[in-house]
């Protein structure tokens, strides 16, 4: 059994993947192109934005993103410690400063009721993470941002096309539309994923999609050839795995669906046995990660391993703790919630393409690792 059978899911829509390989191929155009363009349009659109701009992976659009609002040296930025390293790596390789916010222990989200209380003049803006596929609390996100005049970005990385409803209104929006920018990853594991690294901008403000435009591109003029208005990057996406791309975002939703059907599943069996994941009643989860919190969690996991079922910790470390991040001075006791989660954290197989009789076998496994362990210690 794997973690993720990618092999799983080209089988299922190869013609569709072939073709679009094919296209490009005869095309001949590998940079840019109609491929790219179309691909940002109707990610854009799917996302509820005005613009999308395809970069090289996740990481690179958070970093665009921040640098394309003017992140520089000596400003703060408050994001979480529980998340994968890109979110804070980003802030520090502009010379900023992450500030980090302990997380919600329900939905292992930023905790908004702690934000505030981190601002100084040096604040520049926020970065809540969609940790696993469901939404950190934007309402409440956006009215601290408003009130203190700060920028947002959205990661969203695990979370393209998780669904945000407001308690006190019926708009529903969309993971990356609330922000300043939105970031998405196009690893191969994620939800929506290419053949290799990738990742894309959404926004609404056109300066700002312009300027990242510009920043993405080693600053270059679009007038002249080899004038370079302002220092960039070199980050694209390029015309193959956006061709490949455009083929799976139109199954996004069906996917994203069955993730939840297999997590309305384990519920069902290990709801009683380890804690299961929280929903929030405002918002989906895509599960782009199935993870629960497990008693004896590496005995368990070792335990699976032996049962030849895979499983995976997200995260082991927080950030605040991370060797990279000893000059910020955290230490241990700092975030209580998000070390108690790199404790207890474990995410199991999630993929749509899951049966049941697999879903039913990874949980029988973890029954029986309680099961056993009971009768071992009587």
């Amino acid at each position: 059994m794997e973690y993720l059978d990618l092999k799983k899911q080209y089988f299922q829509i190869k013609e569709e993947i072939d073709q679009a390989v094919k296209r490009v191929l005869d095309q001949g155009v590998f940079i840019g192109g109609g491929e790219l363009s179309s691909f940002e349009k109707e990610t854009a659109e799917y996302s509820g934005c005005r613009f999308g701009i395809g970069v090289n992976s996740g990481t690179d659009a958070l970093f665009l993103s921040l640098k394309g609002l003017g992140i520089d040296k000596g400003d703060e930025v408050i994001t979480c410690p529980f998340t994968f390293i890109a979110t804070a790596e980003v802030i520090a390789n502009l010379q900023a400063k992450p500030v980090f916010v302990d997380i919600d222990p329900k939905t292992f989200n930023i905790d908004v009721s702690k934000i505030e209380e981190k601002i100084t003049k040096r604040t520049k803006a926020i970065i809540p993470v969609h940790l696993f596929g469901q939404m950190a609390d934007m309402e409440k996100i956006m009215e601290i941002a408003k009130k203190h005049n700060l920028a947002v970005v959205e990661d969203a990385a695990q979370a393209i096309g998780a669904e945000f409803g407001s308690a006190s209104s019926s708009q529903v929006k969309k993971a990356g539309s609330f922000g300043a920018a939105g970031c998405f990853s196009f690893f191969p594991s994620k939800n929506l994923g290419g053949l290799g690294d990738g990742g894309m901008i959404v926004t609404n403000n056109e300066n700002l999609a312009e300027n990242i435009k510009l920043l993405k591109n080693h600053g270059s003029s679009k007038e002249e050839k080899y004038l370079n208005l302002v220092l960039g990057i070199n980050s694209r996406l390029d015309s193959l795995q956006a061709a490949v791309l455009r083929v799976k975002l139109k199954y996004l939703d069906s996917w994203s669906k069955k993730r939840a059907e297999n997590a309305a599943l384990y519920n069902q069996e290990l709801s009683n046995i380890v804690k299961t994941p929280f929903k929030a009643d405002n918002r989906t989860h895509i599960y782009n990660q199935y993870t629960v919190r497990a008693e004896r969690r590496d005995e368990l996991k070792h335990y699976l391993k032996e049962k030849r079922i895979p499983a995976i910790i997200y995260y082991s470390l927080p950030l605040h703790l991370q060797p990279a991040f000893k000059y910020l001075g955290y230490k241990e006791g700092d975030f209580l919630q998000a070390e108690k989660a790199a404790k207890e954290v474990l995410s199991l197989p999630i993929y749509p393409e899951l049966s049941l009789q697999e879903i039913k076998q990874i949980a029988n496994a973890v029954k029986n690792f309680y099961e056993n362990s009971s009768h071992s210690r009587q």
